[in-house]
């Protein structure tokens, strides 16, 4: 389902400047020049599940096993309805003993009950995916997982590998609440503990003094190691593929930065100096080291 949106993608996509055209995000590694084209609703939950693995200290195998599930089961979507009693983008029953309807339809809650009951499986790293994601779900369709698995390894692996998402379409038109940003990443990873981030958002004035971005910032215990890299990251893809929503305008990380409406989407590098800074001073919206900075419209 995801890949026969690609050439309605290419199309939208090659006829604009900039990032604008129709919202998309491509998830893509070097290995694999085609990328895995998603809408942003797509994107976006496919992000949290993302994030609630590596949240949770899950290797990539994880990641790809619930992708491919939420894929074969609600097409990435967070769906009211499905076969009986079936909710959200796993799939998930009430009278199974999944969690209550309000529950289900919470992503962050879904894919952790999800990863719950994955490493309960012997070995399920090792298995094959459907095998693995069978075990988990008792689908009628257990076959159904394995053909998802070749997007599934791109998706993981561009929040929490070696690949890359980007995002195109407008920038927001409408504020967002920076608060909603930074309670809805400190809920996922409140139990790793990997990351602080202020209480208050930073707010930028533009030359008439008015406030035009709220900045959040996580920035990585000093202790933290890979898996708080690895949280970074995909804390810095997850703010871009929810950046339709959360109205997120610029997302920094590493010498990176991604900007709403600009480059077709892509990261751009940062140099020294940015182009409102003086020759040697450091770009304004350079992340320090071990930090990702999430700025959204006021």
């Amino acid at each position: 389902m995801l890949l026969a949106l690609i050439g309605y993608f290419a199309v939208q996509y090659n006829t604009t400047n900039g990032g604008g055209g129709a919202p998309h995000c491509t998830a893509s590694v070097r290995t694999n020049p085609l990328g895995v084209d998603m809408t942003p609703e797509q994107a976006g939950n496919a992000a949290t599940i993302a994030a609630v693995g590596v949240a949770k200290g899950l290797p990539d195998r994880a990641l790809t096993i619930a992708l491919a599930t939420a894929m074969q089961e609600s097409g990435l979507r967070n769906l009211p309805h499905g076969d009986r009693d079936s909710l959200g983008l796993f799939q998930q029953r009430t009278s199974m003993g999944w969690g209550t309807e309000e529950q289900i339809m919470d992503p962050v809650y879904s894919a952790g009950k999800f990863y719950d009951h994955l490493v309960q499986v012997k070995g399920y790293a090792d298995l094959p995916l459907t095998e693995a994601a069978q075990e988990v779900q008792r689908s009628g369709y257990p076959e159904a997982y394995a053909k998802h698995e070749s997007e599934a390894v791109v998706i993981a692996a561009a929040f929490a590998g070696d690949g890359e998402l980007t995002c195109g379409g407008p920038a927001p038109a409408a504020p967002g609440d920076p608060e909603k940003v930074r309670t809805e990443l400190t809920r996922i990873f409140a139990k790793s503990k990997t990351h602080t981030a202020p209480a208050e958002p930073r707010r930028t004035q533009d030359a008439a003094g008015k406030v035009k971005e709220a900045e959040v910032t996580f920035v990585e215990k000093k202790d933290g190691g890979a898996s708080a890299a690895r949280g970074s990251k995909v804390m810095a893809g997850w703010a871009v593929a929810n950046s339709r929503g959360m109205a997120v305008v610029r997302v920094s990380y590493g010498p990176e930065s991604w900007v709403a409406g600009q480059a077709r989407g892509e990261w751009q590098q940062l140099g020294p100096a940015g182009p409102q800074g003086k020759a040697g001073a450091p770009d304004p919206h350079r992340a320090e080291d071990g930090s990702v900075r999430i700025f959204v419209a006021q």
